[in-house]
């Protein structure tokens, strides 16, 4: 499907104002635009490379109940998302060339935005051997990601393996970094007065931190690259900063739960807070805000984890872990970051588009608005906000920790190759 669209008066992430043509799938010289086409006024509106997500669940094939790859794209055009990267644990898990394939044929037929194949590290995610990383990169699915995500590669022998192996095709091993004896598979809130407090078992900050200091060294042994995933403490901000300084291949995404929310949100133990890594406390939000502005953290990623509601109507400690992210993450990065002064619209691109693209090998996403690019883009109100209905979400789940707040509501258009994902 091909589309013409001449916008109107846009407002670059710079300052700047322009009309955009998109025809055929790029962005055209607006002057060739014929009389006739179709025109958006964006007055007002500023317009921006589509978002790109690095760490999304998107639960096909083996959880339809909870998403489909069809519902979670739409949540993901909703936030202004024009590709997501979707993890290996599925079931079957992504863990084969063919399971690649698989997920990458059902998003060319069904997908409203770009879908990258995430394989897994290790053969069924049980962290004992490693998974086909080489024929799943030369495969027709192209995996350059590769994580256990959900679980942490626990051995540091496999984990080298892995970082040599991936680098000679210029892969990245992305690590849930999260020691298995310092958290358990109980933990479920942060280590701290809270988790003694509501008698929950605690999840030390220092068990995030010392498999991403592991993990870092292990790239600088292999000079491979290491990717580490949602980090939320800041003590994990401590040894990346401490990394990068000396030249280590590593980068780092932040979820937006992890900027907005805290652990007291715990206290109700409403199992919509329950997420993995848990809520941190406010000196671990301050470091990541301030790590995501300074460029310590090099990505926003959402790390959307979408839950059938059989799956969180337990008590807090057994009910699984995850929550929403797609459809608010620009509008949280907004209101905690730019809102605040914190950061500029430009980082913000940066940080949600141009940084993941790079990081994942996506060529044709994150690029600059300018003609012969792509036509992949947002168009966003920087006024707008509404209060969050978990019930209106595209996603097919609800677990949306977002409810009933008040936040900014930015996305008004998403175009992915020219065409119209989301127009609200």
């Amino acid at each position: 499907m091909s589309t013409s669209l001449l916008i109107t008066g846009a407002t670059l992430a710079d300052g700047t104002r322009s009309d955009l043509y998109l025809a055929d799938g790029v962005l055209a010289d607006p002057a060739s635009a014929p009389a006739d086409v179709e025109r958006f006024d964006a007055d007002g509106l500023r317009a921006l490379p589509g978002l790109v997500d690095l760490h999304t669940h998107l639960r096909q094939p083996g959880r339809e109940d909870a998403e489909t790859i069809a519902s979670g794209t739409a949540a993901a055009a909703r936030g202004g998302f024009t590709c997501v990267h979707a993890m290996a644990n599925t079931s079957p898990v992504t863990d084969t060339a063919e399971a690649a394939e698989y997920v990458a044929e059902l998003a060319e037929r069904e997908a409203h935005c770009e879908v990258r194949v995430v394989g897994a590290i290790t053969k069924g995610l049980d962290g004992a051997e490693l998974a086909e990383l080489g024929l799943m990169a030369h495969s027709a699915a192209g995996v350059r990601v590769f994580s256990d995500d959900g679980r942490c590669v626990g051995d540091s022998q496999l984990m080298r393996r892995a970082l040599s192996y991936v680098k000679s095709f210029d892969g990245v091993v992305a690590q849930h970094s999260q020691d298995p004896r310092l958290a358990g598979p109980g933990a479920c809130c942060h280590e701290s007065e809270w988790s003694g407090r509501l008698g929950l078992p605690g999840w030390p900050s220092q068990a995030e931190s010392v498999i991403v200091a592991r993990d870092v060294q292990l790239a600088e042994l292999t000079d491979s690259r290491v990717h580490v995933c949602h980090v939320s403490t800041a003590e994990s901000v401590d040894v990346i900063r401490w990394a990068k300084a000396r030249g280590i291949r590593v980068t780092a995404e932040v979820t937006p739960h992890h900027l907005l929310l805290d652990t007291p949100l715990v206290a109700g133990y409403d199992t919509t807070f329950k997420v993995n890594p848990p809520l941190r406390t406010s000196e671990h939000l301050e470091a990541v805000r301030d790590a995501l502005a300074d460029g310590t953290i090099d990505a926003v990623a959402t790390d959307h984890a979408p839950h059938a509601r059989q799956d969180k109507d337990h008590p807090f400690d057994i009910a699984l872990p995850g929550m929403l992210g797609l459809e608010q993450a620009l509008a949280v990065v907004l209101e905690v970051m730019v809102n605040s002064g914190r950061m500029d619209w430009p980082t913000l691109v940066e940080r949600m588009s141009a940084a993941p693209a790079r990081i994942g090998r996506v060529p044709g996403q994150g690029r600059p608005l300018a003609v012969g690019e792509p036509a992949n883009l947002v168009l966003a109100d920087p006024s707008a906000r509404s209060t969050v209905d978990a019930s209106a979400s595209r996603s097919r789940s609800r677990n949306n920790p977002y409810d009933g707040r008040d936040l900014p509501d930015p996305v008004v258009a998403t175009f992915h190759r020219g065409v119209p994902t989301y127009r609200r």
